[in-house]
């Protein structure tokens, strides 16, 4: 049997699981991913935790103590999810030590309805990493205009960063511009530059979601031949711009004071189309340096019949060009997309913060003390 996933990380791909509950902490299921499947990394958000949480598994006796303190919801699901990234976190710490700091890494998201207020982002931010106190947590922030300066803020504070909800490239170049902003911050701060890691996560499936239904309303055959195209193209040409910044002088600089490249990280890998292999995330994007964050399914696909041939990046930035240049030419706009998808991620991830919002307060009142 081939190793796909060991092959994977071998060319420099550093596989981390896009999922995290309580029972997958405590039945040792993480641990076994870690040692088996190659897993050096846990990414969360909102929605995983309104999942993992209404699934109830190995939460109530900790809601049934915060019900009896008669805590406000926000602040139970704040001790919940970050009692779980700690945990998680300690799993992972050998990765975390065997890799410098590079993997072995637990991210954790700022409340998403803080989106577009920056101030309320660093703070929550600092509060976050107080709170899961771990070196190895990475604090999610969004790439929202407001998130931007965020992020600048909050690593010129010494604070390691996910900056997730990327879907342009002209947004991921100003999220790598706010990254090496907040180590020139850090370094006047005079802040080790070295402790401070990033991972910018850049979207893929979705883009092709909301492209492909764009070019089924087209319907012509030319529009047929480039459904499944645009994800990948547009991961590719990311990756272009991460290679330029990071050999710029403004980079060099940094790097001589110990800085650390901020890596692309793959969000949103698995394959919503049926019609794609459901490993097409993964073995289309493979390059050094890179993270992929896989749902459990894409992974276990990976591990069972994924097929990795070394770098399948270097070399196509001509072709991805000329796919999303096709896009255009049949009147898809690419900025329009781009937003569509920012603003859905957003709003996706606040509806889960709510969901998870009322199904916290209906455990807190169902597990509540009786007076007396």
């Amino acid at each position: 049997m081939t190793d796909a996933l060991k092959r994977l990380s071998e060319e420099g791909v550093a596989i981390w699981l896009d999922d995290l509950s309580r029972k997958r902490i405590t039945s040792g299921n993480l641990a076994e991913l870690i040692d088996q499947q190659h897993v050096v990394g846990v990414t969360t958000n909102p929605t995983i935790f309104q999942k993992a949480i209404s699934g109830g598994d190995g939460y109530e006796q900790q809601v049934s103590d915060l019900a009896a303190r008669k805590v406000t919801v926000e602040e139970a699901i704040r001790m919940i999810t970050t009692a779980d990234v700690r945990d998680a976190a300690d799993i992972l710490r050998p990765v975390f030590d065997a890799t410098g700091g590079k993997d072995g890494r637990v991210s954790i998201e700022v409340d998403p309805r803080l989106a577009h207020n920056t101030k309320a982002t660093v703070a929550e931010a600092k509060q976050l990493a107080w709170l899961v106190d771990r070196p190895n947590t990475l604090i999610k922030i969004p790439a929202t205009k407001a998130g931007l300066p965020a992020i600048a803020e909050t690593i010129g504070h010494g604070i390691s960063v996910n900056v997730t909800l990327i879907f342009s490239l002209e947004r991921y170049r100003a999220v790598m511009d706010a990254y090496l902003t907040g180590l020139e911050k850090a370094k006047e701060r005079g802040l080790d530059l070295s402790l401070i890691h990033s991972v910018a996560s850049f979207f893929v499936s979705r883009v092709d979601t909301e492209i492909d239904k764009r070019l089924d309303t087209i319907g012509t055959d030319e529009a047929k031949a480039l459904r499944g195209k645009a994800a990948v193209a547009n991961a590719r040409l990311a990756y272009e711009a991460y290679e330029e910044v990071f050999s710029s002088d403004r980079w060099q600089a940094l790097e001589n004071a110990g800085a650390n490249k901020q890596r692309p990280l793959w969000a949103s890998t698995g394959v919503k189309d049926p019609a794609y292999p459901d490993t097409l995330y993964v073995t289309e994007l493979v390059a050094p340096n890179t993270v992929n964050t896989m749902p459990e399914a894409t992974l276990e696909a990976t591990d069972d019949h994924g097929e990795i041939t070394g770098d399948t990046v270097a070399g196509t930035y001509e072709q991805a060009r000329a796919d999303l240049d096709a896009l255009e030419k049949l009147g898809i706009s690419y900025d329009d997309v781009v937003q569509v998808l920012e603003d859905e991620g957003v709003e996706k991830f606040e509806a889960s913060w709510n969901d998870l919002l009322k199904s916290t307060q209906a455990e807190l009142e169902r597990l509540a003390p009786s007076e007396g």
